[in-house]
């Protein structure tokens, strides 16, 4: 398989869509779930072309876990989270739908499911608020 620079990550990265950023360095961009399953959940991916963990260079893959951790220290203090779940899928079979290596980082809170992927589009104003706890979390 090779990566498809038109993918919808490579878009939000290149400015062409818009997205709720929440963190950039040189190799990492984090921004939030449109469809979370939980208050708070991100999506942490590399700068560099990377379809996923099968493709990216080990380096680049170290930087966005990396950053994929300070994004969850800042949910709990942001979100007051009981706990942190972190996924990353590979390839249909494994779950991916992007072609872009991302990493979810999603917020956890005792008693609460988190809702079926893809099922809630959230609002932009909720996005934009979350958005900005988050960053206030981040700079801290």
């Amino acid at each position: 398989m090779t990566y498809d620079p038109g993918n919808i990550f490579a878009k939000i990265l290149r400015g062409e869509l818009p997205a709720h950023r929440v963190y950039e360095d040189e190799k990492a961009f984090a921004f939030l779930d449109i469809m979370p399953r939980s208050t708070g959940h991100t999506l942490v991916i590399p700068k560099a072309p990377a379809r996923n963990i099968l493709d990216i260079e080990p380096d680049d893959l170290a930087h966005v876990i990396g950053v994929a951790k300070k994004i969850a220290v800042a949910q709990m203090a942001a979100f007051g989270a009981d706990g942190i779940t972190v996924q990353q899928f590979n390839e249909t079979a494994g779950g991916q739908v992007v072609f872009h290596l991302h990493v979810h980082v999603i917020p956890r809170f005792e008693g609460v499911e988190l809702l079926p992927p893809q099922s809630k589009m959230e609002t932009p104003e909720v996005l934009a608020a979350n958005a900005a706890k988050l960053k206030a979390a981040l700079e801290g």
